[in-house]
């Protein structure tokens, strides 16, 4: 990971960045970061694997589907903070994600006054078609295999997006966010480890 290219066009392209060598770093930064909030999550095995929930529950109210059940997906739209990750970063500065529901990408485009993205290196892709690729063809087909879904990306040999039409398709809306949308203030967590999908 070369976060000097990531800063100069992360931050060129008006998002905050920072960089941690590990994920045990990064969680603590976070924890400094984030106190006394209304904290939402997305779906996020990043931030599931660097237990973010259990660490920023400390000092926050928090609020995720995963630990909490579907209704608070509902809840997180009055987050004050919202901490997701990435199915894809572009090192020229921008972010791919690709959802079902649409409830990380609405909370990471209007509502709380702090973004952080969580991104672990696997994620950083050269440039923007690359990383519209890795988002289809790397993310995506290990999601709906997470979820159990009968999609073919998950029955294929080659584990990868047919673009279907199948009923347990996951991935109904694609964001490519270039910059931080107007009122926002959104930070490129940058953790020099293999995190999530």
């Amino acid at each position: 990971m070369d976060y000097a290219v990531l800063k100069k066009n992360f931050e060129n392209h008006r998002f905050h960045t920072s960089y941690f060598e590990t994920t045990e770093e990064a969680a603590a930064y976070l924890s400094d970061q984030i106190k006394g909030e209304k904290v939402g999550f997305g779906g996020s095995i990043t931030a599931k694997e660097m237990n973010l929930f259990e660490i920023l529950g400390k000092n926050n109210e928090v609020i995720w589907h995963w630990e909490q059940g579907p209704d608070a997906r509902i809840k997180a739209k009055d987050s004050t903070v919202y901490i997701l990750s990435a199915n894809a970063a572009a090192a020229t500065g921008q972010i791919i994600n690709i959802d079902g529901t649409g409830n990380r990408l609405s909370e990471s485009l209007f509502g709380p006054k702090r973004v952080y993205y969580v991104i672990g290196k696997n994620k950083i892709a050269p440039d923007l078609s690359s990383a519209m690729d890795r988002a289809r063809n790397i993310a995506c087909p290990k999601n709906a295999a997470r979820f159990n879904k009968k999609t073919p990306c998950v029955v294929s040999d080659d584990k990868k997006c047919y673009d279907c039409n199948s009923p347990e398709r996951i991935c109904n809306a694609i964001l490519i966010l270039e910059r931080p949308c107007t009122g926002m203030e959104v930070e490129m967590v940058f953790i020099n480890e293999d995190l999530g999908y």
